[in-house]
């Protein structure tokens, strides 16, 4: 088990995800973000079934800065309760992970 986490969200469009995580970066609450246009999401929200198209977002970061990311994604983020689910890397390649961790050597 490592210190390091894979944080998953959803975004409405490429624009709202590319600011938002962005910010996450520059506040160095994550390393990195890979963002994923042309997922179909269907859930029930309020009673109704729905059916959009989202960007994905995949955000490493540590356990560390989880509970500031956490509150950053829940002020940032367009939706009124988005997504924020957070995995454990069981393990990862030292130099990855000491990237994640901002420790690489630059």
């Amino acid at each position: 088990m490592t210190d390091a986490l894979v944080v998953l969200t959803a975004f409405a469009d490429e624009a709202s995800a590319r600011d938002v995580t962005r910010q996450l970066v520059e506040r160095g609450l994550v390393a990195c973000v890979n963002l994923l246009p042309g997922a179909t999401s269907i859930y029930r929200w309020k009673g109704e079934v729905c059916e959009e198209s989202e960007v994905l977002a995949f955000l490493k970061t540590t356990t560390e800065n989880y509970p500031a990311l956490e509150k950053a994604l829940q002020e940032l983020h367009p939706y009124e309760e988005p997504e924020i689910i957070a995995l454990d890397i069981a393990a990862g390649s030292e130099g990855y992970l000491a990237f994640l961790r901002g420790t690489a050597a630059e």
